[in-house]
């Protein structure tokens, strides 16, 4: 029955993504962008809406935006401009919100471009409609006591965003999740944005409808207030089976805005659906056009990093890595550089990939934490791999060793000297360590002697205790073959 509604329905979702622009400044006056700045204290007469103010456009925001624009193969306006999206909200004090509308004769920043998705049926391309920029308004705060009213803080007010607008092009609740974190990670790669959803610097609204296969297009809701990637392939997932139920009880959907509410994971009706006329666009007047000439385009091409797509590339044919661990590494700049730095220092491109993506993974998981926020350093990191080589450290010590480089930023050569970790390989101190276990255990002894090799085991357990872990596992199984006669 499951699979008959699957094939009954095509899912088509398109998305609406707001991103937080890394600047310094806001978009329209001199006001610093800083996250968790004490409400209100980040604000001006431009960014207020008071009479009289005139914004300026912030130049750095613009070039971000024509970053994203060429690192997404879009199409770059040559002359684009502002304009006054109308409506009244609280957090929005001069009731427009300045930001670039589709005109024919005056068209957004850029359009028409693409992003490859990487699926389990292959690679799918995701069209991009259009890129522009505009401003964030401010954010309502609403106390737990309902007597305090509700409260705003306008420091976001005049922030840079960019939207970006895909086609609906997308399938599935998963493969909006995947497009966004292949998103996320172009932004991040070349230096647009942090990305960060549950700072608010990276926000997504869906389109959502279904239909029959090959048949038109079906009503589409607006799914809001999605704060996370988990939150997103919920939310959708939700709405699709909501619509598909109202479907086939034979009623119709409302093009409508509806809230994801995470608590209860559901959505919900907010609002009908405003089209574009009920905006009242046009022309920002105290704003002059952009301008982009290709001496200023070629410019910013330069500037381009290596993107997400070609280093994975890239670290698959020069470093010998699996696709899976070339994407698994690319995940972060963060975690792409420390790699290929660590690699510089200890070439064993293999090794370095094993233990970022096992133990310091495991470690940042487990707290709750980025790599940025460990001080974990190209330097150690193959000061610690040198010393498994060199035979000082076992693979269990050098777990040990890594925990605390983490938790207390220090040197792993320090901590080994420190504690007294280092491994030892010397034949003739456990040689003398061997000899003290045997003695003390003569029935496993004459086990081993008599083939019976699980009582090797035994022994090899008892020179670990005996030197508190630091004995070398393989030097002390050759030493006790050699001992029993077993070589």
């Amino acid at each position: 029955m499951a699979r008959d509604v699957a094939v009954a329905y095509e899912t088509v979702i398109g998305l609406e993504i707001h991103v937080q622009l890394l600047t310094a400044s806001k978009m329209f006056c001199g006001c610093a962008v800083s996250f968790g700045a004490p409400p209100n204290t980040l604000t001006c007469p431009v960014c207020l809406g008071l009479p009289g103010a005139l914004p300026v456009v912030n130049r750095a925001a613009v070039e971000l935006g024509l970053r994203t624009a060429l690192a997404l193969g879009c199409r770059i306006s040559p002359h684009s401009r502002f304009h006054r999206k109308n409506y009244f909200y609280p957090d929005l004090p001069k009731n427009y919100q300045i930001s670039q509308y589709q005109y024919a004769d005056h068209p957004p920043l850029a359009t028409d471009g693409h992003l490859e998705l990487q699926t389990e049926g292959g690679v799918r391309t995701v069209r991009i409609r259009r890129v522009h920029l505009e401003e964030d308004t401010g954010r309502l705060v609403h106390p737990d006591d309902p007597a305090r009213g509700s409260l705003i803080d306008y420091n976001r007010s005049g922030v840079p965003l960019m939207e970006i607008v895909t086609e609906p092009d997308l399938r599935s609740p998963a493969e909006a999740r995947d497009f966004l974190v292949a998103l996320r990670r172009l932004l991040q790669f070349a230096r647009i944005s942090t990305g960060r959803m549950e700072e608010g610097t990276l926000r997504c609204d869906a389109n959502v409808s279904l239909r029959r296969p090959g048949s038109a297009w079906g009503t589409r809701t607006e799914v809001k207030n999605m704060n996370s990637l988990r939150a997103v392939e919920r939310a959708l997932a939700f709405e699709v089976a909501r619509q598909r139920a109202v479907l086939e009880q034979g009623g119709e959907v409302v093009q409508e805005t509806r809230h994801w509410d995470e608590r209860r994971e559901v959505t919900f009706a907010s609002r009908t659906k405003e089209e574009a006329q009920d905006y009242r666009y046009f022309p920002e007047p105290d704003l002059v056009p952009i301008v982009v000439d290709e001496a200023w385009l070629a410019a910013i091409r330069a500037s381009l990093p290596e993107l997400p797509a070609a280093r994975r590339a890239r670290f698959v044919a020069a470093y010998g890595l699996s696709p899976y661990d070339a994407d698994l590494l690319t995940a972060t700049p963060a975690t792409a550089d420390l790699f290929e730095q660590t690699v510089a220092r200890y070439p064993a491109p293999k090794t370095v990939a094993n233990w970022l993506l096992g133990e310091v993974a495991g470690y940042l998981n487990e707290h709750g934490l980025e790599l940025e926020q460990v001080p974990l350093s190209a330097e150690r990191l193959a000061a610690l791999l040198r010393l498994i080589e060199q035979g000082h450290l076992s693979g269990r010590m050098a777990k040990e060793v890594l925990v605390e480089m983490l938790a207390h930023d220090r040197d792993p050569v320090a901590i080994v000297e420190a504690r007294g970790l280092r491994q030892i390989s010397d034949d003739a101190t456990l040689r003398a360590v061997i000899d003290r276990v045997l003695a003390e255990h003569p029935g496993p002894v004459a086990d081993v002697r008599a083939g019976k090799d699980k009582a090797l085991t035994f022994l090899i357990g008892q020179v670990m205790r005996a030197t508190q872990g630091r004995a070398n596992p393989e030097v002390v199984h050759r030493l006790l073959r050699e001992r029993l006669g077993r070589a």
